[in-house]
């Protein structure tokens, strides 16, 4: 009898279990790179059961030099993506209507690494210098900035020479390029591990220059916020995600530990991502997810001002909203 009893709690439970799993939300989340500290707050939410708090079952796929997060989402896979605004606004102006509905990161990570060697001291230097750029949504942000200097993009000695880099720090190493892209967080440390001294080393970071983009926003498409329940949907994701994020500022060494866990390809290192996470928590430091209207109008406007040739053409409208995150912090 005892057994039975004992047979039928454990079928109990395990039918609520399976009731509870079906019941979950289904969330996929794209994001803009690979499986690394710059989401660590994703994945701690995942790993300390935030999102299942809430009711939700997501799913975080990795990105990749291949994967550009806005064509995923018009494609239908995924529900939200991490993006850039740069590349989010210049997206939605070619008629992908991407919206922003929350905002963990707060400052930009972008810089120019340049070897002092090469004569770059200040960004007047750039002329008739190699470049490495970023593209794939990347290359907004400096194309703002070198129309605001008024230096060309086409070569010259009164220009520069944009070489196309690829997501590695190769052209500084090997001296192919005078400066390379580098983000505060990841390839600025690989040319330091290289064997680069910082001394040796000149950077220009993006917010210094007055040309600071928003990165790392969390995006839909703009007919989904319609639907009632997607809306409730993304109100707890963000709320969670926020928890994940404050959580891993908090405890930077276990969520870059969390962040090991989830990456497959086992190609990242325990030193680089607690470094990298030290520094990703000084860019969302600040963020309870809502947008900085601020900000945002600081990023259109750089992106506005481009001369001829600017990354959008007008002030995007419906670009963003608080509903979400408003819903989410109360």
């Amino acid at each position: 009898m005892k057994k039975k009893i004992a047979s039928l709690l454990a079928a109990g439970v395990f039918s609520l279990a399976a009731f509870h799993a079906n019941a979950a939300d289904k969330v996929t989340l794209q994001l803009k790179w690979v499986t690394q500290a710059q989401f660590a707050g994703y994945y701690v939410a995942k790993d300390k059961g935030f999102y299942e708090e809430e009711g939700l079952d997501v799913e975080i796929k990795p990105g990749g030099p291949d994967i550009a997060p806005p064509q995923v989402i018009a494609g239908g896979g995924a529900d939200v993506i991490v993006d850039w605004m740069p590349s989010a606004l210049a997206t939605r102006e070619k008629g992908v209507p991407l919206v922003n509905i929350a905002q963990p990161f707060k400052r930009s990570g972008m810089m120019l690494t340049c070897l002092k060697e090469s004569g770059v001291k200040t960004p007047e230097d750039f002329k008739g210098k190699t470049l490495g750029v970023w593209f794939f949504g990347n290359e907004y942000p400096f194309l703002s900035w070198m129309a605001q200097l008024k230096i060309p993009t086409d070569g010259g000695s009164n220009g520069v020479t944009v070489l196309k880099q690829g997501f590695n720090v190769d052209p500084l190493i090997q001296k192919q390029a005078a400066c390379i892209s580098t983000m505060t967080y990841n390839e600025y440390w690989q040319v330091i591990d290289a064997g680069i001294k910082p001394e040796d080393l000149v950077t220009f970071k993006y917010e210094d220059q007055g040309v600071a983009t928003l990165e790392d926003g969390l995006y839909v498409l703009e007919d989904k916020l319609k639907d009632a329940s997607f809306k409730e949907k993304m109100v707890k994701f963000v709320r969670a995600s926020m928890k994940g994020w404050k959580y891993a500022e908090e405890n930077p060494d276990e969520a870059a530990d969390i962040v090991l866990e989830n990456d497959s390809t086992g190609a990242q290192t325990e030193k680089h991502q607690k470094r990298m996470m030290g520094e990703i928590a000084k860019l969302t430091a600040g963020s309870n997810g809502a947008l900085d209207e601020a900000d945002y109008k600081r990023t259109v406007q750089s992106l506005l001002a481009g001369g001829s040739d600017p990354v959008i053409s007008k002030e995007p409208e419906g670009a963003w909203t608080h509903e979400i995150t408003d819903a989410a912090l109360k």
